[in-house]
């Protein structure tokens, strides 16, 4: 089973320094439709104003991902160690038992365009961890890349990928690619599981449906994904615990 979800219906929130878009329910925007989906629990595509940010606050309990698209994001932990996020790359955050940091655009001139992603995790209470890797558009074009993966998975259970795999605590795999052209890339499926997929730009054909930029589809019991006819597309392809 497959359904198709307009960007246009996605909710949204303009805070001036921030405008966001919420894939599922988040903070004033709730839809009890979109509560998550698996164990993705928030998919939001954000823009920060040049020089802004959200100051100091926490997290537990939750894997974070940030997929800078363009400009740059950088983040500050409880420590005051600042860490960036050029365009192009994915960072993880494992919150763990506890951990607080802030989030602000670096640049002068230039709004921080990404997406931020919580996944719920396996286990609780670990320690806090963070790491970071290059994003789709720092790797080979035509292909799905796998850019997370459970902890502890086996290095011959990962399909080839030209680039580091961050090892993440929850039970779901998180791939990506650009797309244009005759390229294509097809992605077995585990009927039991779910599959969400979020076209980032562009647009893209995806198990034959046409999807613009903002679209996503849900995927229920369905043994294969198929992507092709891109043009100037990203997407990104959740395997999730169902």
């Amino acid at each position: 089973m497959l359904t198709v979800r307009k960007s246009c219906d996605r909710g949204h929130a303009d805070h001036g320094w921030l405008r966001s878009l919420h894939s599922f329910s988040f903070a004033g925007y709730r839809d009890p439709r979109y509560m998550g989906f698996g164990n993705l629990r928030v998919l939001n595509e954000d823009w920060i104003a040049p020089g802004a940010g959200l100051g100091q606050h926490g997290y537990r309990d939750m894997e974070i991902l940030s997929y800078v698209v363009s400009g740059e994001l950088a983040s500050r932990d409880g420590s005051g160690r600042v860490q960036s996020i050029p365009a192009g790359c994915v960072q993880r955050m494992g919150a763990g038992r506890g951990a607080t940091w802030a989030e602000f655009n670096p640049l002068p001139d230039q709004a921080a365009h990404y997406l931020q992603i919580w996944i719920d995790p396996a286990h609780r209470g670990l320690a806090p961890e963070c790491a970071q890797v290059p994003g789709p558009a720092r790797r080979p074009a035509g292909r799905l890349h796998l850019l997370a993966a459970p902890v502890h998975t086996a290095p011959d259970a990962l399909p080839d990928s030209t680039g580091a795999v961050l090892a993440i605590q929850a039970d779901a795999r998180v791939h990506a690619g650009v797309f244009d052209g005759a390229q294509c890339a097809e992605l077995p499926l585990d009927p039991a599981r779910k599959c969400y997929v979020h076209l980032l730009r562009g647009s893209l054909w995806a198990n034959g449906h046409p999807l613009a930029a903002g679209d996503a589809v849900f995927m229920l019991q369905e043994e294969s994904l198929q992507l092709g006819g891109g043009a100037d597309a990203e997407v990104l392809v959740f395997d999730l615990a169902a």
